[in-house]
């Protein structure tokens, strides 16, 4: 790990030709952008692994999540991965296709739908997720487990303003 990276370089440039303006924000968010590259890189590897693309991942991890019998209506599916009704619709038949995800009549509601994880599905997912945390893992290697947890509570408070948290 050196001194300095492309970002302070980046930062120094600025500093040159404009010293008047205060360049912490750039500092900070520009890594963020940065590392959210390499994420974006080690997620869609993980998910190809298991045959997934990253949308389908999102579905079915909140599937899985929901915990055994796997199941959720697609509004509780809109709110978890924040598309439009539409798009879920449309992700949903997708998956249902790929026998990925099976709709069911809802028990307590005759004229509702749950979604729900079929065995692929199942298999699939925790396939992704398992690849997903090396994947990860291997991301913030460079950083002891005081570090990451440090870094977890400054993100959580930055991201709270945007999550409603």
């Amino acid at each position: 790990m050196t001194d300095r990276d492309e970002v302070d370089r980046i930062v120094a440039s600025w500093h040159e030709v404009r010293p008047d303006l205060d360049f912490t924000p750039l500092m900070i968010l520009s890594r963020v952008k940065r590392l959210a590259r390499h994420l974006e890189r080690a997620r869609k590897a993980s998910f190809a692994t298991a045959g997934l693309e990253s949308w389908e991942f999102d579905v079915l991890s909140a599937l899985r999540r929901s915990g055994d019998p796997f199941e959720l209506s697609p509004t509780n599916l809109v709110q978890q991965t924040l598309v439009s009704s539409g798009t879920m619709t449309n992700r949903i038949d997708r998956l249902v296709h790929r026998t990925l995800v099976e709709r069911r009549g809802d028990p307590k509601d005759g004229r509702g739908v749950l979604v729900h994880l079929s065995p692929e599905g199942l298999i699939r997912v925790d396939s992704a997720i398992e690849h997903l945390l090396v994947a990860e893992a291997e991301l913030l290697e460079g950083l002891g487990q005081g570090d990451q947890e440090r870094m977890a509570k400054l993100l959580r408070k930055l991201s709270g303003a945007f999550d409603g948290g």
